[in-house]
């Protein structure tokens, strides 16, 4: 894909195009779900900056690394939601079992470093931490939308399997910098009457 111009005018009367050709309205369920997906990659993208910050360590480029993949699959998965139900495009990008794999075993890597949780955490931490845990409520929101959508018209489900899975990542890799980073993980206190 080329980009020679940013702006075109062509959507300021409300509508879009999706790849294939379609037209569509901006606030539609398909557009909200990948501008959704959108706002999580540029977010991922924030975490990898303020990541960067914390100079040279086997945590912070392991980190970097899965991050980087992060924000590819995510293009991916914006990709193939813009695209009209029904339309095949050359070189259409893919989501597979096998990303969703590669999420699990990135869980499971990093749970080895973790304590058993007793009780929900609150999202914090350190600055990398606490985007984490932002990215992943706006992936939960992604998902929701995505579930939607899937409801009324035609989705790959893989997507919403990765996203699903993602939000479990994030999860965990914001207890993950945390920990690496020697930052204090704090439980929910619940407030009982008494």
């Amino acid at each position: 894909m080329r980009i020679t111009k940013v702006y075109t005018r062509t959507g300021d009367q409300g509508k879009t195009r999706l790849a294939g050709g379609q037209q569509v309205w901006k606030d539609s369920l398909r557009v909200e779900a990948y501008g959704t997906v959108d706002e999580l990659n540029a977010l991922v993208g924030l975490v990898r900056v303020f990541n960067a910050d914390l100079g040279d360590s086997e945590a912070r480029a392991r980190l970097e690394e899965s991050l980087r993949w992060v924000q590819n699959k995510l293009f991916d998965v914006g990709g193939i939601m813009a695209t009209a139900p029904g339309q095949a495009l050359k070189n259409m990008p893919h989501v597979t079992s096998k990303d969703i794999t590669r999420l699990e075993q990135l869980i499971d890597a990093c749970q080895k470093d973790l304590a058993p949780l007793k009780e929900f955490i609150l999202p914090g931490g350190g600055k990398v931490s606490g985007l984490l845990h932002h990215a992943r409520t706006v992936c939960r929101r992604a998902e929701r939308i995505c579930v939607k959508l899937a409801r009324e018209e035609p989705m790959d489900q893989a997507i919403v399997k990765f996203l699903n899975r993602l939000s479990d990542t994030l999860f965990v890799l914001a207890r993950w910098a945390g920990k690496m980073q020697g930052e204090a993980e704090f439980l929910w206190e619940r407030s009982v009457e008494k």
